[in-house]
């Protein structure tokens, strides 16, 4: 009798079964159509439970592993950048050495010297330290915004204060954190790039902060030497720049809310910790890290000691050699502007970026050999033409680039991006050491170009390791 009923019962399952059959998945393809009043209505949620922005606008391709973003605005990444960095080159290369010279123009070098060496110390885990604090806010203007409109704020008040000073110590007090404020806009600035844009469109926006760093730099420097006679009016001017250009770009880009999102509880052991990347967990992070480390100290070796090499390699005197100086640089800039430009958009339109890192390689290693084969004024402006190329290639491309080996997927990008941008900062700052090595004591002016050769060469031998970017 049991075994009557259980064969029925079996019986009347598959009959079921045939008659309202399951759906079938069926992967990348387009479900059926649903009255989307029928439909059943899902809670409005905006993170994942593992804290990752969940996307409201589709962008990924069909098919595509990729998740898609709620993208930000590439227009909207360069005026930010803009503002930013002509802040950066206008106080460096004018205002501070004007204001230096005026309270003790016997000793300038050596107070220039001491209050840059200060404020590198301490911004140089600025945007680490910030970028990790970010990682973990929850606000309603999302995770990176808060900080930006804080570092820019803060920036922009003790701006407004410089040109009262008139003794070094406080004018490196006031420098070190005004230094610190703009790093507290720059990390979570560069962190939005992986936050808010799909990888295949990430060449863009790191095209567009790669401009703003060009443009910008130039900018700031035509503004400041309008104020070289009223630094202190100059400071003011630049500190409504980068108060409004940020304001302005939080407000007109918006981010999602990241109140919802999950955090871990909070851990100062764990806090520490997360500065410390395994490279043998993470090989790619570690790649990178190396190949722009010697990429950026391979090009600032040369850069740093531009002036002299004029003088004591091609012979000029100090005065033409400054203007030459100027004449270089701007022989360098549209080159750099375009290859910035286009490269952005051709990675992502050929979803390659090492192609483009072994071509900024081989185009900085070209341009490099001209000082030694022409060893005049010729030479350094076909140098710096090239160099242009080279290097604007690489600002745009390599960013993009670093976006994709963030360890956990760029969960913790502000902190990342933090630690890869030391291995830009740390061979700008000991690159007069080492370009000063080289020249006294391994053959000279010839021996630096063939060194910066080596550096950019084994740069881009550190590229190919990397597994997780074509």
């Amino acid at each position: 009798m049991t075994n009557r009923r259980i064969l029925i019962t079996e019986l009347r399952s598959v009959l079921l079964a045939r008659a309202h059959p399951l759906p079938q998945v069926v992967l990348n393809e387009e479900e059926p159509h649903v009255d989307p009043a029928r439909r059943p209505r899902r809670p409005h949620r905006t993170h994942r439970p593992d804290g990752r922005r969940l996307v409201h606008r589709t962008t990924a391709r069909r098919g595509s592993r990729e998740p898609a973003a709620d993208e930000a605005h590439p227009p909207g990444l360069l005026l930010a950048g803009l503002a930013l960095f002509a802040t950066y080159a206008g106080l460096i290369a004018i205002l501070l050495p004007i204001q230096v010279a005026l309270i003790d123009e016997a000793n300038k070098v050596a107070n220039l010297a001491i209050i840059m060496t200060t404020s590198f110390v301490f911004t140089l885990f600025a945007q680490p330290i910030v970028g990790a604090i970010s990682d973990r806010t929850r606000s309603r203007l999302g995770r990176r915004a808060p900080w930006m409109i804080g570092g820019a704020l803060i920036g922009g008040v003790l701006l407004f204060g410089m040109g009262f000073l008139d003794s070094i110590l406080w004018l490196t007090v006031f420098w070190v954190l005004i230094q610190v404020s703009l790093n507290a806009v720059q990390g979570p600035l560069s962190a939005i790039t992986p936050d808010r844009f799909p990888r295949d469109r990430r060449g863009v926006a790191s095209a567009m902060l790669g401009l703003g760093m060009q443009i910008g730099g130039t900018l700031g420097v035509i503004i400041a030497g309008q104020f070289a006679t009223n630094f202190g009016v100059g400071y003011s001017v630049f500190g409504v720049i980068v108060i409004v250009a940020t304001i302005v770009y939080v407000v007109i880009d918006r981010d999602w809310s990241s109140k919802q999102a999950s955090v871990e509880p909070w851990s100062w052991r764990a806090f520490l910790a997360g500065f410390w990347i395994s490279p043998k967990r993470h090989p790619d992070f570690a790649w990178a890290f190396t190949a722009r480390f010697l990429f950026m100290l391979g090009y600032f070796v040369v850069a740093a000691y531009g002036l002299y090499i004029l003088t004591d390699y091609i012979g000029m005197s100090l005065t033409d050699a400054a203007g030459a100086q100027v004449t270089l640089t701007l022989a360098g800039l549209v080159p750099t502007l375009v290859a910035v430009a286009v490269s952005g958009w051709w990675s992502d339109r050929i979803r390659r970026r090492k192609v483009f890192i072994y071509a900024s390689s081989a185009i900085m290693v070209t341009s490099l050999a001209f000082p030694l084969l022409m060893p005049d004024m010729t030479g350094m402006l076909i140098m710096n033409v090239i160099i242009g190329f080279g290097f604007g290639f690489y600002m745009s491309v390599d960013t993009a680039l670093m976006t994709e080996v963030l360890p956990g997927g760029g969960t913790d990008a502000g902190k990342d991006l933090g630690i890869l941008n030391i291995a830009t900062n740390i061979p700008q700052a000991m690159s007069a050491a080492v370009a000063g090595l080289i020249i006294g004591t391994l053959g000279g002016y010839p021996m630096l170009f063939v060194f910066a050769m080596v550096f950019v060469v084994i740069a881009a031998i550190a590229v190919a390791p990397i597994k997780s970017v074509r």
